[in-house]
């Protein structure tokens, strides 16, 4: 890739380089811009850099648990649980040199790196309706959405076709199909669910196989194969079976010969022209040298993450923005957002001792949302809604550690699966709050000289009563069916921890009470683009990242065909 150049003026810059800032970067280099790449944290080539992808537990030492030392550099990353193993634990970010603040508790979890989470995510990829997009106007909360399906449709279909999304079509308003390749099959207990939710319900609810981005099928993915179903995704994929800016939309752009890709770059803040009223580049600490430096372009993409793209526009002040670049409304920082999720049951089914499967799919079931969508599922405690993930299983270790389980008994133990077990955890929406936000704290700076965040959001009553119905529907649906033991769960923790941030520079019709605008432009800075988790002006109950992809190559080209009318 080309050497970043103070003096080069480049058609569009790219702050972050994850899942939305791979795609609006392929985008723009494949319209033909001359396209600067920054992020924060160090390269990771594709293959390359997967040092543990084909480690088996033994491989590890201390069989891939945390030192004592280790553990104390992650003390808020281990609330997560995603920091524990030495298989995936070099892709997050510890918080001895990477700090944040809580007035509430709230679990950041990062990766600082290129690629950013796309290596890490769980690939889960759901469209929004218009049941999503309509919800807030509708019920008179925060702002309206200033588009509606039929405009991401077509971008829905772009970034299905080019990742690779296997799943089954429903026919469903609430959750719209798309460009699906095959999908992967259900075993035969969560066959036996979907068949008992089929007869027991009727109020549309019903089972199907999880909508992920991998490739299944015959049809290749510019040099990427199909997934070989070892489930160590988080670790890097050496066959590109799952979607990850590494692996596909950043060796996309680089064929162009229009990318340049600079890491360990800090951007602290966009620059803006007070005569022209444009941004004119970014500046940018080097994470090594603690350089300063500047480059300068036409476009400016954030795509850093919700927390870290409304950060840098915070600290982008000028006599313009005193409050931060593009906060004339007030709300940059503001209705924070997460899923809330770890509700629901678990449960034993004492069938089907004659069967298994092979593989370890990486995958698991979904539950569309049946809630409050019309008619006998509309609810008077809570608003929106929730969809279930969740699988079954077999096999217990425990059983390899009784007493009486030694010699001959043990070895016919090991050789014979466990019994069957199965879990339903629901994920749900969280409204946009106001009062939930992050700010920043001039006074606790990190090493680099840049003031730390800190979070203060929490769960609240709409919240609190959906969990409630989250777990009893769950439990009602396994005991119709038959399950056994049946075992209720909820862990409420805090917001971050389902790694589905968003909303702190959200889009709207007003300049008067949001930030952006239905292109993703800063409203008051025409070309400042945001399209990470930022922009998100609710939060829906689905995994985001699907949307993040269909908006963030939408606005590339809405970018691209600016700059062609400006030229």
């Amino acid at each position: 890739m080309n050497i970043a150049n103070e003096n080069e003026m480049y058609d569009a810059i790219v702050v972050g380089s994850g899942i939305s800032g791979g795609w609006a970067t392929k985008e723009l280099c494949e319209r033909g811009l001359k396209t600067l790449v920054l992020e924060r944290g160090r390269m990771v080539k594709h293959i390359e850099d997967y040092p543990t992808m084909h480690k088996d537990p033994w491989d590890f030492k201390y069989k891939g648990n945390n030192t004592a030392a280790i553990d104390a550099r992650y003390q808020k990353q281990a609330r997560t649980g995603y920091v524990h193993k030495a298989d995936t634990r070099h892709f997050f970010v510890d918080d001895v040199d990477h700090p944040y603040n809580e007035t509430k508790r709230f679990d950041w979890i990062r990766g600082y790196h290129v690629g950013g989470r796309s290596l890490m995510w769980g690939r889960q990829s759901y469209r929004w309706s218009d049941i999503d997009f309509e919800a807030n106007k509708k019920e008179g909360i925060a702002v309206d959405w200033p588009v509606r399906y039929k405009d991401i449709e077509p971008w829905y279909d772009k970034v299905e076709e080019y990742i690779s999304v296997s799943g089954e079509k429903l026919g469903l308003e609430v959750l719209p199909d798309g460009k699906f390749s095959p999908p992967m099959e259900l075993n035969c207990v969560e066959e036996t669910l979907k068949k008992n939710m089929a007869q027991n319900y009727t109020d549309g609810r019903l089972l199907t196989i999880g909508r992920v981005a991998h490739i299944t099928g015959s049809k290749t993915y510019d040099g990427r194969s199909a997934c070989q179903f070892r489930n160590r995704c988080a670790r890097g994929c050496p066959f590109g079976g799952y979607f990850s800016s590494n692996s596909s939309t950043l060796p996309a752009a680089e064929r162009t010969g229009n990318l340049t890709v600079r890491p360990y770059s800090i951007v602290s803040e966009v620059m803006y022209d007070e005569a022209t009223g444009k941004a004119t580049g970014v500046k940018v600490v080097d994470q090594d040298t603690m350089e300063k430096l500047e480059f300068k372009g036409k476009v400016v993409f954030l795509c850093a993450s919700a927390i870290a793209s409304a950060s840098i526009l915070m600290q982008s002040k000028s006599e313009r923005f005193p409050n931060g670049m593009g906060n004339d409304s007030g709300e940059l920082g503001h209705n924070l957002m997460d899923h809330h999720f770890k509700a629901g049951a678990t449960a034993k089914w004492s069938g089907d001792k004659d069967k298994y499967y092979t593989g370890r799919r990486p995958n698991g079931i979904y539950i569309p949302r049946f809630r409050n969508i019309g008619g006998e599922t509309d609810q008077k405690t809570f608003k929106r809604g929730y969809g279930y993930q969740g699988g079954a299983q077999r096999g217990d270790w425990k059983n390899l550690v009784a007493e009486a389980g030694y010699g001959q008994a043990l070895k016919k133990a090991v050789q014979e699966p466990g019994g069957w077990t199965i879990g339903l955890m629901g994920f749900g929406e969280c409204l946009p709050y106001h009062e939930n936000k992050m700010t920043l704290d001039y006074n606790k700076l990190d090493k680099w000289g840049l003031p730390t965040v800190t979070f203060d959001a929490e769960w609240k009553e709409n919240e609190w009563e959906m969990r409630k119905d989250m777990i009893a529907s769950a439990k009602d649906m396994l005991r119709k069916a038959g399950f056994e033991d049946i075992q209720t769960m909820d862990d409420p923790s805090a917001p971050g921890n389902g790694i589905h941030e968003m909303g702190t520079a959200r889009m709207g019709r007003d300049p008067k009470t949001s930030v952006c605008n239905a292109n993703n432009q800063l409203h008051a800075v025409s070309n400042v683009y945001v399209t990470d988790g930022a922009f998100m002006t609710s939060a829906s109950c689905v995994n985001p990242s699907l949307t993040y992809m269909a908006f963030s190559a939408r606005a590339a080209n809405h970018a691209a065909d600016q700059l062609k009318k400006e030229a």
